[in-house]
């Protein structure tokens, strides 16, 4: 049979009611169970042990965290913590259950399945029937265009006034949260805007930017500024080579857009309107935002570079591409 700890430290305490000497009991030892019998320090602990009054030969329950913390009340513990706050870090988590990066990591990973990533930004919240009606509008221009291989695709124009704001906006780090496996990728509605801020219009079509008209002066956008100065700047831009070019304008029912003055306005100009629902000038936004608050430094100097700004649409965002996110 073969001998373990406590086998020996049963040998040593029976040598030491025998009366048996520290070095006597180690010979002893030594001599019936050679490279296998414990060492000279190991005898003299256990008889040290022993003079105290100790008759136990079991090792004593010593204090400490556990070989593993990975248990079922430690990650229902994550998984309430990350439900109270989704922006919960690592740290923060290390801090409340006192247990070691390594655990909390395979806790939310091999255990809970969560991953962190950034919300995505959206204008609005829109209800259901919102969505409802934006779909029903997306497949009705799909029918009407051919599913966009018509040609009139490339006479559609269409624009919308912005508020630009200066502010910094909460970074991806910031924004990001945590997931489970089975939940939906967050969205938040940007915020936080400062005072500092310039009203523009503008204006796309199949091939990118047309044009970007700044409203001075922050006034209001109204019929009067709409049809004496906006659209013919942009009308201008678009039939530049062509004076007769035909233009079927996109734009949302703002008052101005829809006042007696401005369907004169266009109806003596020839252009076509689109129906309006699903706002395709809600990807005006998207562009819009990627201002940096420098660009605001002095609003006066917006309307010299607006033409040197982000307004050049890449190819991935221009009309060809509505078909595919009309279809989603």
């Amino acid at each position: 049979m073969e001998l373990n700890r406590e086998h020996f430290r049963a040998i040593i305490f029976h040598n030491f009611r025998r009366g048996l000497s520290r070095q006597e009991c180690f010979d002893e030892l030594n001599s019936l169970y050679s490279d296998k019998a414990p060492s000279y320090s190991t005898v003299k602990n256990w008889y040290n042990e022993f003079n105290r009054g100790r008759c136990s030969i079991q090792d004593e329950s010593r204090a400490g965290r556990p070989k593993s913390v990975v248990v079922p009340e430690k990650i229902n513990a994550v998984r309430e913590l990350i439900k109270q706050d989704r922006h919960v870090t690592y740290r923060e988590i290390e801090a409340s259950l006192d247990i070691s990066m390594t655990s909390i990591n395979k806790i939310l990973h091999e255990h809970l399945s969560v991953k962190k990533i950034c919300s995505r930004w959206i204008p609005h919240n829109l209800t259901n029937a919102q969505k409802k009606a934006r779909v029903d509008w997306c497949k009705e221009m799909l029918e009407k265009y051919i599913q966009g291989t018509s040609k009139a695709v490339y006479n559609i124009y269409t624009g919308d006034e912005s508020w630009i704001y200066a502010y910094e906006p909460e970074t991806k780090q910031q924004s990001t949260v945590w997931v489970f496996q089975d939940e939906a990728k967050p969205t938040k509605v940007v915020r936080g805007r400062s005072t500092s801020k310039q009203m523009i219009a503008c204006f796309f079509g199949i091939n990118g930017h047309v044009a970007t008209v700044a409203l001075e002066q922050r006034r209001t956008v109204n019929s009067e500024w709409y049809t004496t100065i906006c659209l013919p700047e942009v009308i201008g831009e678009i039939r530049k080579k062509q004076k007769n070019r035909r233009i079927i304008l996109h734009h949302d029912n703002a008052s101005s857009h829809t006042s007696t003055q401005t369907k004169a306005f266009l109806t003596e100009r020839k252009i076509e309107l689109m129906d309006w629902f699903g706002k395709l000038g809600k990807y005006l936004n998207i562009w819009l935002k990627a201002l940096k608050e420098d660009c605001f430094e002095k609003l006066g100097e917006f309307s010299r570079r607006r033409a040197s700004l982000i307004f050049v649409c890449p190819p991935a965002t221009t009309e060809k591409n509505w078909k595919l996110k009309m279809e989603k």
